[in-house]
């Protein structure tokens, strides 16, 4: 066997190294912020701090999950924060009016459904790009939110049940780092060994050759919007539950956070690849660099310019190592 067959044959290391180059990256990455923070300040090792980073990123991981989905279709959802904001306010407001609250969860859980489905419609069916109707979508929504709540914000009373999903510990670990590790494992789940996961990864591969070969093209991509609308709507929850009240200024700026974590964590824009483990490891670096930069007392909106870098340089990269695993593809076939 000549060395040329040998380097075109290539071994398993080399294999699982360029199948694997994004999420090792990101995890790299991860280790090296944690490493860094640790290193100056006192406290950001100390176990409150740990856990005050899980619980505050448990529902941008929530809501990175299902951009993931998202994603992998070759779409984008800019109107997730004006949800998690609209259904925060609107479940404070239905549980000040006294409603039990597991029958608020349950009908703000369907609520997110709607708002997701209603705009996968318009992107699925009626053609409209992803990018216009989600826009239109974090402007009305953010806009119906003031509207309902006038710019106050609505506190929540006499709810303790509820305050549990957003304060609450189980075996010292908080209930929305919990309920987030329980959506991650069900996306992973869902990408890697369900036909609905095959069927995302194929209509972001090739959306034409999916509706060929008898796939639903153009309802699993209406489906991932009410998805992420379902996800959307247990983010504002437990953001209520947290906080103990509503506002229409909650989440704001959350979309650039969720998706800087999942293109950090290597899903492609292009469509057809995405992976939640790299969406995991990127919310928790976005968690850890926000903490981080607050424990070393810089500015907080400083970390806008840093999430914002964050973006320009993953999508650079993701472009990067996507062509290049695929001239290397290519060389080896």
């Amino acid at each position: 066997m000549t060395a040329y067959t040998e380097r075109a044959k290539g071994s398993p290391a080399a294999d699982f190294l360029s199948e694997n180059a994004q999420v090792l990256s990101i995890a790299f990455f991860f280790l090296a912020c944690v490493v860094f923070f640790a290193a100056t300040t006192d406290t950001f090792m100390t176990l409150g701090n740990i856990l005050n980073v899980i619980r505050q990123a448990a529902p941008i991981l929530i809501v990175a999950v299902a951009m993931t989905l998202v994603i992998i279709t070759g779409g984008i959802d800019l109107s997730v924060g004006s949800q998690v904001a609209l259904v925060n306010a609107v479940a404070a407001i239905v549980l000040a009016m006294g409603y039990p609250w597991p029958l608020v969860v349950v009908a703000m859980l369907f609520f997110g459904a709607f708002l997701g489905i209603v705009q996968g419609w318009f992107t699925a069916y009626q053609g409209i790009p992803a990018f216009i109707v989600t826009l239109a979508g974090l402007s009305i929504l953010r806009g119906l939110a003031l509207y309902l709540t006038q710019g106050y914000s609505i506190p929540i009373k006499d709810a303790p049940g509820f305050f549990m999903l957003g304060r609450g510990e189980l075996l010292g670990i908080p209930m929305p780092a919990l309920i987030a590790v329980a959506v991650a494992v069900a996306g992973y789940v869902v990408i890697s060994s369900t036909k609905y996961g095959r069927q995302v990864v194929a209509v972001g591969s090739n959306m034409e050759a999916a509706r060929r070969v008898g796939m639903p093209a153009k309802w699993v991509i209406a489906s991932v919007y009410m998805i992420a609308g379902v996800a959307c709507a247990l983010a504002g929850l437990l953001i209520a539950a947290r906080l103990g009240s509503g506002s229409s200024n909650a989440a704001v700026g959350f979309e650039l956070q969720v998706i800087a974590a999942v293109v950090l964590g290597g899903t492609s824009l292009m469509g057809g690849r995405g992976t939640i483990l790299g969406t995991v490891l990127g919310t928790m670096t976005i968690a850890v660099i926000g903490n981080g930069l607050i424990l070393m007392h810089i500015s907080p909106f400083f970390t806008q310019i840093v999430t914002g870098a964050i973006i320009l340089v993953a999508i650079w990269l993701n472009t990067r190592i996507f062509t290049a695993n695929f001239r290397f593809g290519g060389k080896k076939r």
